[in-house]
């Protein structure tokens, strides 16, 4: 017979909305958070650059709103982006008070800037504010009595009655066996969906399991078509998914050409500030037109020692591979590095499911729209954390939980085709990759459409039929996750923010949010 576990809270993830929702829920709650691999592997970890907040006098509010809503390309929620940004100051104040230490300079935030923002508003600690904020959330979380941390494990479904949640199936990796996870109230904080291509920023863990598990029980999927391409990614054959921080560029760092020419001047006024879409259109459109294998991002001009001091973890990194920034232009790429679409909800963090919340990345709140701007991403993960636990909070528990039936694996078998798994993962994102990236055209959204129902239908066929398992889980919500993208991009009939299609290169004059049901 399986484990069954009960708790108040359930938290799937463990990223920076994951452990500060953990932090900000009451005391008296009893709480399990999932890790499905090492709690502090995931895309909030790597996050270098920082997180944006109006904290100078010669910034405000309306700016950083204005900002936001220019970069969303005319789909971002405003009253959801004014919530996100009027609440920046206390989520900054909510890290300190976790420990994190931002950088300063004269006793003030030393704050720098990124494609996008108009003013200098991202906080930071040096090159890596995702670790430090990490580091100090679990730090916290391990104080207190109220939650159990649960590493190596992966959720498989949600447990629904009703349209009702009332927490998951979660299969632990070290005994291999599914265990039933019985709540009052779950939330989904498992980031993105990156992995869905084959060259990202993101880590392995960033398969879309919470998308796809949230589909699978009714949630409205929004906007899914909007992939972020971070333009800088390290062109290394060793460097796998390192990210060259926009603040490199925001410190006036140059896109160059082999030939050493620069060329973002030719695609827009703010050249390397430019939002993220236009810059890694720029980026692919030079190299597809010239072949060249990767352009070049050159800070060569400032001295070793404030590189040093200012992107120590890059310096190091690119030291490692033979390249010194102080005098060698950085090779770049784009690659997949942010879902800016996903599970809809409110400002409370509540889907169109009862007692299920959605929070960071996997969340749709509105506030990206068609394009994220920098450094608003772990600022919404904080925000809407908080915002979710408030609202939790306040919430009382006298529902009686109904009963589930315990996973049942009698009538499957060990797999002796794992191969299956690992080539179906592989041509999903290669697929991915050469026809739903950068640019896109009606044929080949409707190619990789039809290839991937004939990988859903294998990869059906063999969940039926073999034991869970790790990997097969994540093959399972990759394919729905590639299905969902590429239904969304055929949805859209215009171009607009990260979403580039080649038959319909105009904007609508009125933009419309995709909804992806489950039919």
């Amino acid at each position: 017979m399986s484990k069954q576990h009960q708790f108040d809270v359930l938290i799937i993830g463990t990223g920076s909305a994951g452990l500060m929702s953990a932090l900000q829920l009451s005391d008296d709650l009893s709480i399990a958070l999932i890790a499905k691999d090492k709690i502090l592997e995931g895309s909030s970890y790597y996050a270098q650059g920082g997180i944006s907040a109006v904290l100078d006098t010669d910034d405000n509010f309306d700016a950083h709103i204005k900002d936001t809503l220019e970069t969303a390309a005319g789909l971002g929620d405003e009253s959801a982006v004014r919530f996100m940004v009027e609440q920046a100051p206390d989520a900054i104040a909510s890290l300190e008070e976790s420990g994190v230490h931002f950088t300063r300079k004269a006793d003030q935030y030393h704050l720098t800037t990124e494609g996008g923002h108009s003013a200098r508003r991202v906080a930071h600690v040096a090159d890596k504010t995702g670790e430090s904020i990490q580091t100090n959330l679990l730090s916290n979380v391990k104080n207190k009595k109220n939650i159990t941390l649960f590493e190596s494990h992966i959720a498989i479904d949600l447990l629904t009655k009703n349209s009702n949640c009332y927490g998951a199936y979660i299969l632990n990796k070290s005994t291999n066996t599914v265990e039933s996870f019985i709540t009052h109230k779950t939330i989904i904080a498992t980031g993105g969906a990156s992995k869905a291509y084959l060259y990202t920023s993101n880590p392995d863990t960033s398969t879309g399991d919470g998308i796809a598990m949230a589909y699978r029980s009714g949630c409205d999927i929004v906007n899914m078509e909007f992939t972020q391409f971070h333009p800088t990614c390290l062109y290394h054959p060793h460097a796998k998914s390192f990210l060259i921080s926009e603040a490199l560029r925001g410190e006036g760092g140059k896109l160059i050409l082999p030939n050493g020419d620069a060329f973002m001047r030719k695609y827009d006024d703010r050249a390397e500030l430019a939002p993220r879409d236009v810059v890694a259109r720029a980026i692919d459109f030079e190299m597809k037109t010239n072949g060249f294998d990767c352009v070049y991002l050159d800070i060569s001009f400032k001295d070793k020692s404030w590189l040093q001091e200012h992107f120590p973890t890059i310096y190091k990194k690119c030291i490692s591979f033979g390249i010194d920034i102080s005098k060698d232009p950085i090779p770049v790429v784009p690659a997949a590095h942010y879902t800016c679409g996903g599970i809809q909800t409110n400002l409370d963090a509540q889907s169109n499911i009862t007692n299920l919340y959605a929070i960071g990345e996997a969340a749709h709140t509105g506030v990206h729209g068609a394009n994220r701007m920098a450094s608003n991403s772990l600022l919404e993960c904080i925000v809407f954390a908080k915002s979710c636990a408030k609202h939790i909070n306040l919430q009382t528990f006298n529902e009686a939980q109904p009963k589930f039936d315990n996973w049942d694996a009698s009538r499957v078998t060990p797999s002796q085709e794992k191969v299956v798994v690992s080539h179906l993962w592989d041509e999903i994102r290669r697929i991915m990759w050469n026809f739903v990236g950068i640019v896109r055209s009606n044929k080949r959204l409707h190619y990789a459409q039809l290839k991937l129902t004939q990988i859903q239908s294998e990869v059906n066929e063999y969940y039926r039929l073999y034991l869970i398992s790790n990997d097969l889980i994540e093959l399972r919500n990759l394919v729905k996750i590639a299905q969902i993208i590429v239904q969304s991009a055929i949805t859209r009939t215009e171009s607009r923010g990260l979403h580039y299609n080649e038959d319909y290169p105009e904007k609508t004059d009125q933009p419309t949010d995709t909804i992806i049901q489950k039919s």
